[in-house]
């Protein structure tokens, strides 16, 4: 069973930065993809940005190209995401997701990925 542990939310203003981490365990295979979730009070759950461990591939979605990077830690399993430039906006609880065997490609979205962490608060406000 894949696990899914996501940290480093928080309160930042406007145009500050934050960098959530995310660490999944219980991999049978060594290729995998971990993608970044958001969810706003009474908005569906979007996609943010998605890598892949076979070839560090990655994609965002449009409303934070620019601003938020995706990135492998050096610790085995481990992702990033760098979130700067913050506008309020990009409140809303974070969601790691992992999923085995897989990999990013353009459309990916929610149903690529089984393994969710608990989610953590990005709040951006002044």
């Amino acid at each position: 069973e894949v696990h899914v542990v996501e940290s480093g939310g928080g309160l930042v203003q406007p145009g500050g930065s934050l960098r959530l981490s995310c660490t999944a365990s219980g991999f049978t295979f060594a290729d995998y993809a971990i993608g970044w979730f958001r969810q706003a009070p009474g908005k569906e759950r979007e996609g943010v940005s998605c890598i892949s461990s076979s070839d560090g591939s990655t994609y965002y979605a449009d409303s934070v190209k620019g601003r938020f990077t995706i990135s492998s830690g050096n610790a085995k399993n481990t992702v990033f995401l760098q979130m700067n430039s913050l506008k309020p906006e990009d409140t809303a609880v974070y969601y790691c997701a992992a999923e085995n065997h897989w990999y990013c490609h353009g459309a990916w979205g929610t149903d690529d990925f089984t393994s969710w962490g608990q989610g953590t608060q990005v709040t951006v406000s002044s």
